[in-house]
């Protein structure tokens, strides 16, 4: 059994985000659903209180909490990729179904996560030797919502 696990709070919707999460990426699955064995003051018996699953690998507890407890930019789930169309498979996921687009590889899915799908080519440009090349990536990164790798990559070229 593991140590540590991350958990979420939702409002009475993470058996619906695990199962989206499981669907949308690799090495993710919902592994366990805990019920209510009894009425309590924010539900009834039988309701889903928390949802065990994993995404890309990551272990987590989804914790059917209620309403009043936002998830915010303070926390969120960078997804490195390696192709424009891992990028773009993940980023039109998260943002078609609900979610908003946000600045810099940042997108906000339907249940309030807060993502950043993150090409790898991006990464490798801003860590590039040449300080002028980095801040070419950067100054490209800072005009784009989803990343697009080729502007990158000709951003680093110069």
């Amino acid at each position: 059994m593991q140590k540590i696990k991350t958990c979420l709070w939702f409002d009475k919707n993470a058996e619906e985000a695990a199962n989206f999460y499981a669907s949308t990426f690799p090495d993710s699955k919902v592994t366990a659903v805990q019920r209510s064995p009894v009425d309590y003051p924010n539900g009834k018996a039988c309701d889903v209180l928390t949802v065990e699953f994993t995404v890309c690998g990551q272990p987590f507890v989804g914790l059917n909490g209620g309403p009043g407890v936002p998830h915010s930019d303070a926390v969120s789930f960078q997804v490195f990729t390696d192709t424009q169309e891992e990028t773009d498979r993940y980023w039109n996921a998260i943002v078609s179904n609900g979610g908003k687009e946000s600045a810099c590889s940042w997108c906000q899915d339907r249940f309030g996560i807060r993502w950043q799908i993150v090409p790898r080519a991006l990464m490798e440009g801003m860590a590039d030797p040449d300080p002028a090349a980095a801040r070419r990536v950067m100054s490209a990164m800072m005009t784009m919502r989803k990343i697009d790798i080729a502007a990158i990559e000709a951003a680093r070229r110069g």
